[in-house]
This record gives C-alpha cells, structure tokens and sequence, in this order.
C-alpha cells in the first residue's frame, strides 16, 4: 500500500545556459562532434523553472559568465545544508571559475558561513543530504578527503560510495533522494563498488531499487519535494515505481542538456537555508 506523500516547499538556484555548448569531453556523455541546439536548451531549462514555480517552489538565479559552458550545472557548484555553504573545487580545468561565481552570488545574498575546500569536490554533484547523513560520492571527481572536510564544515555525518561505472561519474547521476525526513531514496546498484552497494543495503533496506535503463536515461538526476518527482519523462519504468510508491512523478524533457552530462538534478542546486 502505497505511503500518503506531502509536498514541502523548495528554494533552488539555477542558471540559464546561455552559453551552454560541448566543445571538450570531461565526461562519456560529452561528444563536440554532436551539435547543441541553443534555442531548445534554453526552452528545455525554462520549462524545468516554471514546473517548479507551479508546484509552489522559490527559484533563485546564478547570472552565465561567457566561456563557462557547464553553468548551467549549479548543483556541481556547491552543498547548501542548514545554511552553510561548502564550496566546489572543480576537477577539470575548464569548470574551475565557477566554484567563484558561485561564491560570489552566496556572499551577495545573504549567506554568511562560506568555505573555500581544501580538497576537490563537485558540490551536490557528488553529495545529496537525507534526514540522517549525507551521502558522498567518490571515484571519478571528489576526492575522498573532502568528505572528512565536508563533515568538519557541516557538523553532520557523511557517508562514502565508490562510483565505479564512468557513465555514473557523480552521485547525483547513480542516486536520488526522494523523501528527505524520511532517509528514503532511489539508486542504481550497478553504479556503485560491492562494498557501497552493501552500504546502501544496509542503511536503506527499503530502497527504490532503479534499472540501468532508466540510470541510462538520467532518471535518477531527479528532485523530490516529498511528493513530487522532477525526472526526464523517458524514464518510463522509474516513473511507475514511484506511483505505486505515493509519489507523483513530473516528467520533463531535458534531452538537449543531457549531451553535457546532465540533468534536472544537475540543473537544481538546493538552498537548505
């Protein structure tokens, strides 16, 4: 028997791509030969706004910089939880600018405890927060070390997971959050090292457990209010699992965001101020 679900309302900070393209691969879904359509990304990305302004949520917005092509991504940029601000240091080369631009709009708008990290990190590109931890992916971009910075800075239990598939090179690509009082999430055992798949068994036994098609399909590059699920309308088989688990699934078409490596999720950093 399906769980009553209510919706709790959001805050998000997003970017318009207005310089969204892909001239370089940092990832298996970036291919320069593969042209982007700018118009449809830009209309893509408004449509994913307005769904959350309809469903009664705040959407802040970070201004493009010219040549930081992945902005759009702001969940890469930082972690928000309780207020602090733990920020990114990029892996690559070409994203570094935006860990500033990200602060800079965090010091402009009222946030005042700010960390520059010592060790790289993608921001909720690898770490999302549940009720009881927050959970941390490592293997491809953060590095191990910034989970013990991150737990210092935030005062809250962080748990590692080894991503071993390079399709799922962040967390937020391999698993969702989806009732955040509740430590109930969504993931795809496929992305995850024996060991971590072990880990999420144990501390969420009752686990929405997704297939590597709809992982494939960015599925579970989602946000949940509690109650409503943002995800790509093609993940037709994640769509179902969550009606039958009180859940009413938002369906959205980000087809042309997704050819940088990216989704909803991606799209949608949270501000848990």
């Amino acid at each position: 028997m399906a769980r009553t679900r209510s919706a709790r309302p959001r805050r998000y900070l997003m970017c318009p791509p207005a310089h969204f393209a892909v001239g370089y691969s940092i990832n298996p879904w970036m291919d320069p030969d593969k042209p982007v359509d700018a118009p449809l990304a830009l209309a893509q990305w408004e449509q994913l706004r307005e769904v959350y302004r309809s469903l009664g949520h705040a959407v802040e917005v970070l201004v493009p910089q010219p040549g930081l092509v992945d902005m759009v991504f702001t969940a890469d940029g930082s972690l928000v939880v309780d207020g602090r601000v733990f920020g990114a240091r990029f892996a690559h080369a070409q994203r570094e600018p935006e860990a500033e631009a990200h602060l800079r709009w965090y010091a402009g708008n009222g946030f005042a405890h700010l960390h520059v990290p010592v060790h790289i990190n993608e921001g909720e590109g690898d770490f999302t927060v549940t009720a009881s931890w927050v959970l941390a992916g490592r293997g491809f971009r953060t590095n191990p070390l910034a989970h013990g910075e991150a737990q210092e800075f935030l005062g809250r239990p962080v748990v590692g997971l080894e991503l071993v598939d390079p399709r799922f090179y962040h967390l937020g690509l391999a698993l969702a959050v989806l009732d955040d009082a509740a430590d109930e999430v969504a993931y795809y055992p496929g992305a995850f090292s024996p060991g971590s798949r072990e880990v999420l068994r144990r501390l969420f036994p009752d686990a929405l457990v997704a297939t590597g098609e709809d992982a494939a399909a960015f599925g579970l590059n989602a946000v949940s209010d509690g109650l409503h699920v943002v995800l790509p309308q093609a993940a037709a088989g994640l769509c179902d699992a969550l009606r039958e688990r009180g859940f009413t699934p938002v369906g959205v078409d980000l087809s042309e965001l997704h050819k940088g490596g990216g989704g909803v999720k991606c799209c949608s950093l949270e501000l848990r101020d």
